[in-house]
């Protein structure tokens, strides 16, 4: 009998109620939806939110972007202008892919920049170099733009700049401050797209994969003005104690920046940016509401924790499950059957070389807090189908995972020191692997508690 069969009725429904709970949530995020939701034309006057363009005035228009929700984001986008768009060129991550009639679309690499990526960046940056007053460029970002968009500043190799992610991401580095360093290395980033566009109109929609929202930091902000500073890359760096693993030419660039020989990025008191409209059509905390819904309308009490968590995967899963077991001792802070959900990005600090991510890593913690619970199932995925370098979108697991394991032969708690969740959950069948969804809105948890 497969391990499924072997389950209790009630965890059985409790994971597929789960699943469906991502699943609306997910849905919730689709591109197409979130850019019906904020564009309109009617004759030749484009709607966008709250402010109207008169599409007569521009003689070109124009599509970059970079993003894993790129891709469909273009797509419809063509449904709605269809043949005003003059020409368009977007980077996605390998197969993160949509059928497009004028739209250029390339694919690189995530979350360590490739050359593909570096040939598409020099491609949006010369279509911006290209416009002029009466161009309308519409920007696509999403996450994983950042990552898909290198265009180093003289002097910085792409494999220089390869070598400086990959520090980053290994030593614990928030994303804030991933971005924050990745601008100053940058010709794009920081504004730079929106410097190089001047005077161009730009119209930018986000799909936001950042805790909080912050415009600066979604994909190291393609056409936002830059609030952060050489002095600040100088004091990241500090902080991780990491100056000694990273490229010369890296560290020379941001010396050189901290003693003022080099330009900074564009601020928000440069005129270009009076020009540009920056709109967010999707984020992590929407999702988090339709999940929600989805969540009530099958009979649980649900909470939303938050949708800004950040921290060390392990000890958000510490507190997730002793959420749980709150429920089940008090029925506090909600009555049973009931739902916990959350949302942000966790971080995963490597001291080993497992496989895996924060999502598959949240649920193999929870799994260990939770042992012996027989009404407790913990989802944690990725809303881009992707965990860290993994085919896997996160895992599921309930209260009775430890000791499936154990009878397996294999120890959950060694397989987390390892950070190998990964290799655990596929043991065990319960890997979610959803393929690419073509979206990217950060993380989607859940408890749920029967």
């Amino acid at each position: 009998m497969s391990c499924e069969q072997n389950k209790p009725r009630d965890i059985l429904k409790l994971r597929k109620d789960a699943g469906d709970i991502f699943n609306s949530g997910l849905l919730s995020a689709d591109p197409a939806f979130a850019i019906n939701s904020h564009l309109k034309i009617h004759e030749n006057r484009l709607m966008v939110k709250d402010t109207t363009f008169d599409l007569a005035q521009f003689e070109e228009i124009i599509v970059i972007g970079a993003g894993k929700a790129c891709a469909a984001m273009a797509k419809e986008l063509e449904n709605i202008l269809g043949s005003s768009i003059t020409r368009g060129s977007i980077i996605v991550k390998y197969d993160h892919t949509a059928s497009l009639k004028t739209i250029e679309l390339i694919e690189a690499g995530h979350p360590i920049p490739d050359e593909n990526g570096r040939i598409g960046a020099e491609k949006l940056f010369e279509m911006a170099k290209n416009a002029h007053e009466k161009t309308l460029v519409f920007c696509l970002i999403s996450g994983g733009g950042s990552a898909l968009s290198p265009l180093p500043c003289d002097g910085i190799s792409l494999a220089e700049k390869q070598e400086t992610t990959k520090i980053l991401l290994s030593c614990g580095a928030r994303i804030h401050e991933i971005n924050t360093i990745r601008k100053h290395l940058s010709l794009i980033k920081g504004g730079g797209l929106v410097r190089a566009a001047y005077p161009a109109t730009i119209i930018s929609l986000i799909l936001s994969d950042v805790v909080g929202d912050d415009l600066d930091i979604i994909a190291s902000g393609l056409t936002v003005p830059d609030t952060g500073t050489f002095e600040e890359c100088r004091d990241i760096i500090t902080s991780y104690d990491i100056a000694s693993k990273l490229p010369k030419n890296v560290l020379d660039h941001i010396k050189k920046g901290c003693a003022g020989e080099l330009p900074e990025t564009p601020k928000p008191d440069e005129p270009c940016f009076n020009k540009v409209k920056n709109l967010i059509i999707g984020n992590n905390f929407n999702c988090l509401v339709k999940a929600k819904e989805k969540a009530q309308s099958l009979g649980y009490n649900t909470i939303i924790l938050s949708s800004l968590i950040e921290g060390e995967t392990k000890d958000i899963a510490k507190m997730h499950a002793a959420i749980a077991r709150e429920i089940v001792k008090t029925g506090n802070p909600i009555p049973l059957p009931g739902c916990i959900i959350s949302g942000g990005e966790t971080i995963v600090t490597m001291d080993d070389h497992g496989l895996g991510g924060r999502n598959q890593e949240f649920v193999l913690a929870s799994a260990i807090e939770i042992k012996g619970e027989n009404n407790i199932v913990v989802l944690s995925a990725g809303t881009d189908g992707t965990d860290g370098p993994t085919d896997a979108a996160g895992a599921i697991a309930d209260g009775n995972t430890f000791d499936k394991a154990r009878d397996l032969g294999i120890s959950a708690k060694n397989f987390l020191k390892a950070h190998d969740s990964y290799h655990f959950f596929d043991k065990l069948d319960d890997l979610i692997i959803t393929g690419p969804t073509n979206t990217n809105v950060m993380d989607l948890r859940l408890f749920l508690i029967k």
